[in-house]
């Protein structure tokens, strides 16, 4: 038995240490060890049978002197000791000085037969004489014999119940993990099946869309007679019209009246009557056509009558067309099935139960579902037109150019901070937030995260918290212009907002001085949040070899299950041995930190190191890359200046994939769609489902209704600051947990609206600027907040430095706090303080 353990641990230590510690013999499984006691213990092994008797036959040479057969242990006879000492094989004197706590407790020879194993104890002072001649020695051993006995004595019964209960708590940890797996995966595969039949359960909303033609002298009139015992009557209007809410007596609109007249019975002893009335204006031009969506509140199944009315200046005919649902719900409830299934996509998200694409698809499924139960399913038609195929597309169409770039940017960066790790990051978000100003905030992570992740393995640096502040800044940077972010987009290109002065020039004016102050305040709190951080994530080679040893110890004295008291005394030893290397490891670690948090000195020649490392193979399949990413960058410049180029940025990127793939003549196609990022596509397709549908279920709306009647609620002198200040949080409060393109959409109207009512007398311009400023830096409060998150979360992961929700959460929700209190602050001196929009 014990042949058979020695031969397999050694065969185990040894290819231990050929894989950690090339050259190394010491590292061998531990059958005889040694420590500070100053003997050789010498023990069988560990085996299932302990032979207690031919370990009292074991003896105890001069200075810690044995031998071991491969038979087993044989002592060395009294009268062969000398022989032994004259050729100096087992000679037990050490030189102390020589020994530190990387010296192994083994020590054995090339004889494939016979081993020789010698003390090496600092602590024992030794002669040539034998120790039985030293009265001194004796009573040294015999006292540390007693204690050894003492000791397995008293701890062999302890000890046993010890590690029988680890193994069962071992056994019911592992036991209560399966347990969980398995009820994690029954519970979602519960809630899956019960959205599946709840979504089975109701047709798709097939009313068809009714063409009418209204005029001054001639109105429209329909009665609905099956609604039976519904809440709410929704109504869909298609035509010419313009977003907001303009003077009606100097402008075109249509009137649209919804009554019901609740007829009297048993319980009613009087007629109730309800009429709604929707105002919408009309484009003069009569060319753009858009469709708006109302919902009203019935009272019972009695009959439902629809006028529609034009109020123009000509007797002129204007086409319409319009469809109406009958919904099951009334509009709180809506509202709270969709935070409900917004916070249970967020818990999937947050505590990683499942990756964050099926949470999103999971999310999109529960809202489609809850959709068909109160009566609104969608068609497949229709969810496949809620997917924002721009973004898809430039995510799709810009792999193919971003997985052949240069790391010239980067290289210059790390070139100006001369090695230094903080100017270089500074740098990099400062470089990140400008190029965001002027291009897409995703096609500006897209061209950052590859880069910065090559430079970072190369200067020994982590990764993550690095692409986490290049993505902080550029949702920063993005805010600062007309076309930086898509809510700014869609602010400037709202007519009626162009008509009140927010216009391309002044909106970028107002917006660029405020991000800026914002920008260069964001640096000194970025370093304050990452003070305990440690940018450096590898460590020298060293300290890897010697966490391998640790590691080879520490298995060593697990496989020891103390029946004696010689195996006690060396588990004792292997675990002396294990503290006293993780002491060594502690100070290495310190002073591998303290070197590399001083001035990189080799900055020069780690440029040279990222320049050998990532040396590009082939230079004429660079030019071409090049040139085809400068075409196309420059063409996304151009689409926001240029109003004759029809293209769209998510074309723009096809058609550069289009045009490299002809020029680099790529024949295996499988190595380009093996770098597109599958899941991110499908992480945002499900998103833009999971929104569209929270939208259908009126939380969008809710909220905006919710911050007008806050706002009309404050007294008109101080109605202006608290507007601000509600719009600028409510917005980056929401953008950081929904989309921030449908909300801002929603809200751009809601705000019309409240600017033009009478009671409540408000300016547009700072709550426009409050809504923009918001819905921007809200993006950076969760990793879904903004798309360029995801994109770069995506990137990362691919690469092998992925982070999670919280790890994001940690960095990027006080960054949002903190931005959009300089954002207020901003906004309240120089709207309320300053008047500059008044």
């Amino acid at each position: 038995m014990y042949l058979e353990n020695k031969n397999n641990l050694e065969m185990e230590m040894s290819q231990t240490s050929a894989a950690g510690h090339p050259g190394r013999s010491s590292l061998r499984t531990p059958e005889v060890v040694t420590g500070n006691f100053g003997e050789l213990c010498l023990l069988q092994g560990i085996s299932e049978r302990r032979n207690t008797q031919k370990l009292q036959q074991s003896a105890v040479l001069p200075s810690g002197q044995c031998v071991i057969h491969s038979d087993g242990f044989v002592p060395v006879p009294q009268e062969d000791r000398q022989n032994f000492s004259a050729v100096n094989l087992l000679r037990g004197k050490t030189n102390s000085a020589n020994l530190t706590e990387r010296s192994p407790l083994l020590r054995f020879s090339q004889d494939d037969s016979i081993t020789y194993m010698t003390l090496h104890d600092p602590t024992f002072v030794g002669g040539e004489e034998p120790w039985d001649n030293s009265s001194l020695d004796v009573e040294r051993r015999y006292r540390l014999g007693s204690e050894v006995t003492s000791l397995s004595r008293s701890c062999s019964v302890e000890k046993y119940d010890a590690l029988d209960n680890l193994n069962r708590n071992g056994k019911l940890m592992s036991s209560m993990k399966c347990c969980l797996r398995v009820s994690k995966v029954a519970t979602i595969f519960a809630i899956v099946v019960l959205c599946s039949l709840f979504f089975s359960m109701y047709p798709d909303r097939d009313n068809p869309w009714r063409m009418l033609a209204v005029s001054p002298a001639e109105s429209f009139a329909v009665n609905v007679t099956d609604f039976r015992d519904n809440a709410l009557l929704k109504l869909q209007v298609a035509g010419p019209f313009r977003s907001g809410m303009m003077d009606i007596i100097n402008q075109e609109y249509i009137l649209i009246q919804v009554e019901q007249t609740e007829q009297q019975g048993q319980r009613r002893r009087r007629i109730q009557q309800v009429i709604h009335n929707w105002t919408i204006p009309l484009h003069p031009d009569r060319s753009d056509a858009m469709q708006l969506t109302k919902t009203f509140e019935m009272l019972s199944s009695d009959p439902i009558v629809i006028t529609i009315q034009s109020f123009l200046q000509n007797e002129e005919v204007v086409p319409l067309s319009m469809t109406y649902q009958a919904l099951y719900v009334n509009k709180e409830t809506q509202v709270v099935i969709a935070g409900i299934i917004l916070a249970g996509v967020y818990v999937l998200i947050i505590f990683e139960i499942v990756h964050r694409t099926l949470a999103a698809m999971l999310g999109s499924l529960a809202a489609l579902a809850a959709l068909a139960v109160i009566g609104d399913r969608p068609s497949l038609v229709t969810v496949v037109e809620w997917i924002d195929y721009e973004t898809l597309a430039l995510l799709f169409g810009m792999v193919s150019k971003l997985s052949v770039k240069s790391t010239t940017a980067l290289k210059k960066a790390y070139q100006l901070a001369r090695g230094k790790v903080w100017p270089m990051i500074i740098i990099l978000c400062l470089i990140a937030a400008i190029l965001s100003a002027f291009l897409d905030n995703v096609t500006t992570m897209m061209l950052f995260t590859p880069v910065t992740i090559r430079l970072c393995e190369v200067l020994n640096l982590d990764p993550r918290h690095i692409l986490i502040a290049e993505v902080i800044f550029t949702n920063i940077g993005g805010a600062a212009t007309a076309v930086g972010d898509p809510p700014n987009v869609i602010i400037v290109s709202n007519q009626d907002l162009r008509k009140e002065g927010i216009d391309f020039a002044s909106f970028t004016g107002y917006m660029f001085l405020g991000i800026c102050l914002v920008l260069f305040t964001s640096f000194p709190f970025l370093r304050m949040l990452y003070w305990n951080k440690k940018l450096y994530n590898k460590e020298s080679i060293e300290i890897v070899e010697l966490k391998h040893e640790i590691l080879v110890w520490k298995q060593t004295a697990q496989r020891i299950n103390p029946a004696s008291r010689e195996e006690t005394a060396v588990k004792c030893l292997l675990m002396q041995k294990v503290f006293n290397l993780e002491t060594l490891l502690r100070k290495l670690t310190r002073t591998f930190q303290r070197q590399i948090s001083q001035e990189d000195k080799n900055w020069e020649q780690n440029i040279q190191e990222l320049q050998k490392k990532h040396k590009i193979t082939d230079k004429v399949l660079l030019v071409k890359c090049v040139s085809v990413l400068n075409v196309v960058i420059f063409m996304f410049f151009l689409n926001s200046f240029v109003p004759s180029i029809h293209l769209d940025l998510g074309w723009i990127a096809i058609l550069g994939a289009l045009w490299l793939l002809v020029l680099a003549d790529i024949q295996d196609f499988e190595i380009i769609l093996h770098r597109v990022e599958w899941a991110t596509l499908l992480f945002f397709a499900g998103l833009f489902v999971l929104m569209e549908a929270l939208a259908q279920l009126q939380l969008i709306d809710y909220i905006g209704e919710q911050t007008a009647l806050l706002i009309k609620a404050v007294p008109e002198d101080q109605r202006l600051a608290i507007a601000i200040i509600l719009v600028m949080w409510v917005s980056a409060l929401a953008s950081s947990l929904i989309d921030n393109i449908p909300f801002t959409a929603t809200m751009i109207p809601v705000l019309i609206n409240l600017s033009q009512d009478a009671d409540v007398n408000l300016p547009i311009k700072p709550l426009i600027f409050a809504l923009a400023m918001g819905a921007c830096l809200g993006g950076n409060g969760t990793l879904i907040g903004a798309s360029a998150n995801v994109v770069c979360a995506g990137i990362a992961e691919q690469h092998g430095y992925g982070f999670s929700f919280m790890e994001f959460f940690k960095l990027g929700f006080p960054m949002m706090i903190m931005t959009c209190m300089i954002g207020m602050c901003y906004l309240l001196a120089t709207q309320v303080g300053l008047r500059w929009n008044m």
